[in-house]
């Protein structure tokens, strides 16, 4: 396994890391210390979740991933051994996070109520990566492709900053990070951190796969020379690029068929792009999977992959892709279907 320098931090996390957002909706506790078990044994020693988890979110099974790391860690008294990452809500209408009722956003009493909540679910100390699941601000996000300003009525980055500041200097998270993240909230997040001396954005976990790879033309450069590395997740486009979606079919147990939320990577021109990216994988004699996430493990914007499995055989799956080589030949086709496909889904 190979490891990387998270930001600027002192930290060397694993390219491969461990996504969890399944346990405790498809994945039983027993599943994901399975797998928690057998990441390490492999030299993964990065995980990432969120308050929000498991997904899809409801309030009946909010937290419920934390809570099974947590467990986890008390059984096996392993926390050293593990870089942890989870984030923080941003704003939305979900008003079963806080225990107000009220909905979500990134003012004081919201960050501070989360990060003492996931502390207590993960039964841990402190947390090694601590991420705004999206930004407070109307962005475009989770597909969406036009920019409408919706208003102004949203907390100041300086503000969200001074938060994670004393939240630092408590103890309880080390270091922070972005996700869901747009340029113009990446820089300014570093101009503020530069002038006022408060907590610099160590990474920023975007969705990055052979569909969308949009993340290559307004932040790798960010990610290069502001050493805010990528963690990127859908690097399967939720499952579409193992091809077992195509010509309508419906795998039974598999998430689009049990809760849909497919629609980012069911644009009009994905199917056709899928098909390629699959058939090459075909001509090259590789599992398609792997194909997908060896592209993103190897880009050199990304600091991590974040890789998900409902089971052990796609876990091992997943891990195992780091041992394979894509070739300048592999390269040079994916590129040309990227020409001919740019970002179906965005």
């Amino acid at each position: 396994m190979e490891y990387r320098k998270l930001g600027r931090t002192d930290l060397k996390v694993s390219a491969i890391c461990l996504g969890t957002m399944t346990w405790g909706e498809q994945n039983t506790e027993a599943e994901g210390f399975e797998q928690m078990d057998y990441a390490l044994e492999r030299g993964v020693n990065f995980f990432d979740t969120a308050e929000l988890y498991a997904v899809p979110p409801k309030a009946e099974t909010q937290g419920f991933t934390e809570t099974i790391i947590g467990n986890y860690f008390k059984t096996r008294k392993n926390r050293d051994k593990v870089i942890l990452a989870t984030k923080v809500a941003g704003r939305s209408n979900m008003n079963w996070f806080r225990n107000s009722g009220e909905n979500t956003e990134l003012n004081r009493s919201n960050i501070e109520e989360a990060v003492n909540a996931s502390l207590s679910r993960l039964q841990t100390d402190y947390i090694d990566l601590y991420q705004l699941h999206w930004p407070d601000r109307p962005v475009n996000a989770f597909g969406s492709q036009v920019y409408k300003q919706q208003g102004d009525e949203i907390n100041s980055i300086e503000e969200i900053l001074e938060v994670l500041q004393d939240l630092v200097k408590a103890g309880k998270i080390r270091h922070v990070g972005l996700s869901n993240e747009n340029p113009w909230g990446t820089s300014e997040f570093i101009r503020l951190s530069n002038q006022k001396g408060l907590p610099r954005m160590q990474s920023i976990q975007n969705a990055y796969n052979l569909l969308n790879r949009v993340f290559e033309y307004g932040l790798a450069e960010f990610s290069h020379r502001e050493d805010i590395g990528l963690l990127a997740y859908s690097p399967l486009a939720q499952g579409m690029l193992s091809g077992k979606y195509l010509n309508g079919a419906k795998p039974a147990g598999t998430r689009g068929v049990l809760f849909g939320r497919l629609e980012r990577y069911q644009t009009p021109n994905a199917e056709v792009a899928i098909e390629k990216y699959v058939q090459i994988a075909k001509d090259f004699d590789l599992d398609p999977t792997q194909m997908a996430n060896q592209f993103v493990t190897t880009r050199e914007f990304v600091t991590a992959n974040i890789i998900g499995a409902t089971s052990m055989p796609q876990l091992k799956t997943a891990i195992d892709s780091t041992e394979i080589k894509l070739t300048d030949e592999i390269l040079a086709a994916i590129e040309e279907v990227h020409l001919w496909h740019t970002n179906p889904c965005p």
